[in-house]
C-alpha cells in the first residue's frame, strides 16, 4: 500500500522531519518526507497496513514542540511505490 500525507499546523522548524523519519524507518517502511513551501509537512510511503497504521498515530500526535492541526490523506497507486526505498528526509525549500 502507498500512502501520501500532507501534515498541517505547527510542524516545521520542530524537528518533524527526523522525527517521521525514525518512525517510518523503525516500521521498516520505504519513501520519503520534506518540507514543502507553505508550511507543512508532506510523506510518501509503501508498506503494509498495519505499519503504515502506526505512523498515521504518529502524524497526528508529531513530536514535542509540534502542533498538529490537520492531516490529509490520499492512497495513490501501488506503481508509484515503485521507485521508492529506505526511508528518506529530502531536501528543505
Amino acid at each position: 500500500m502507498v500512502l501520501h500525507f500532507l501534515v498541517r499546523g505547527r510542524v516545521q522548524g520542530v524537528g518533524f522531519r527526523w522525527f517521521v523519519h525514525r518512525e517510518a524507518s523503525e516500521l521498516e517502511l520505504k519513501g520519503w518526507v520534506r518540507n514543502t513551501e507553505d508550511g507543512d509537512v508532506e510523506v510518501v510511503v509503501a508498506g503494509d497496513i498495519e505499519a503504515l497504521a502506526e505512523l498515521r498515530t504518529s502524524l497526528q500526535k508529531g513530536p514535542r514542540g509540534s502542533r498538529v492541526d490537520k492531516v490529509i490523506e490520499h492512497a495513490l497507486a501501488e506503481s508509484e511505490g515503485e521507485p521508492l526505498s529506505a526511508f528518506k528526509i529530502e531536501g528543505a525549500w
